[in-house]
């Protein structure tokens, strides 16, 4: 990858959890091409990993905020810009949790309080992240705006239950917001589908090693990994993708357009 792809651009970081993270290799591939950020994650979440360590190496700060309480997207952004000295270029959304999943609840017994918490803070947070940026005109003109999605959006994966509506929800939501910021700024929207990834929140749904290894045999180049998904966000975030919003992107190794693969094949083939 060319040096330099996001000097003098700043922006934030949401979600990095641990060193798993796609979030937390993504803010390393930003400091390494010369970009400036802030982390931030919900407070409980902020307990439960160590992205204070992450902020220490890459000399920025860490900012408390629930995505799906307005009050912290404002208080987020205005200490934000004071720390890194004016707007935004980029803004990374890297949240997602389903209680119903976590409990294992069945997609027909879905606990629909849990449900409409994962909606809030796997997609509607989206919308409010955006929607506070465009009130308090906060992104530059040509920024460039990320959410992380799953192929779940648009194909039955059982075990994602209601992940899948949420994910679903996030990339409609971008394909809105994405018109209405590039109207609006120039500014644009996308979602990344990323293969299944050995993170703590991947690892966490339940029959997940037995599919990350199907999705392997099922993609032609393998699935891709954490760190070439942080390579991908790094050339979104950059001018070298300026016409390219309100999509989908699958960053998957081909598997989202492989109908059945030769490895595959060879498992039934005695049966």
């Amino acid at each position: 990858m060319p040096e330099n792809l996001l000097k003098g651009k700043v922006g934030i970081i949401t979600g990095a959890l641990d060193e798993n993270s796609i979030a937390w290799k993504t803010a390393l591939k930003v400091k390494e091409q010369g970009g400036k950020f802030v982390l931030t994650n919900a407070p409980i979440a902020m307990r439960m990993g160590a992205i204070k360590e992450l902020a220490e190496e890459c000399n920025t700060i860490v900012i408390p905020a629930d995505a799906t309480v307005l009050d912290d997207i404002e208080k987020l952004y205005t200490e934000a810009k004071e720390f890194l000295g004016g707007d935004f270029d980029f803004l990374l959304h890297s949240i997602g949790m389903s209680p119903n999943i976590r409990k294992g609840r069945s997609y027909g017994d879905l606990n629909y309080d849990w449900a409409m918490k994962s909606y809030d803070v796997s997609a509607i947070s989206f919308h409010k992240m955006m929607q506070v940026a465009e009130k308090m005109d906060i992104m530059k003109k040509w920024g460039s705006i990320v959410g992380l999605s799953y192929i779940a959006a648009q194909q039955v994966y059982p075990f994602y239950t209601d992940m899948a509506d949420a994910k679903a929800l996030l990339e409609s939501i971008a394909r809105g917001y994405g018109y209405r910021l590039g109207k609006l700024k120039n500014v644009r929207v996308n979602t990344i589908s990323q293969s299944p990834t050995k993170t703590t929140a991947g690892t966490g749904i339940g029959g997940f090693d037995s599919f990350f290894n199907f999705a392997e045999k099922m993609s032609p180049l393998g699935n891709a990994s954490a760190e070439a998904c942080a390579d991908y966000i790094v050339t979104m975030f950059s001018d070298l993708t300026r016409m390219v919003t309100m999509q989908n992107l699958f960053h998957d190794g081909g598997y989202s357009h492989t109908g059945i693969s030769e490895e595959i094949m060879d498992q039934f083939k005695d049966l």
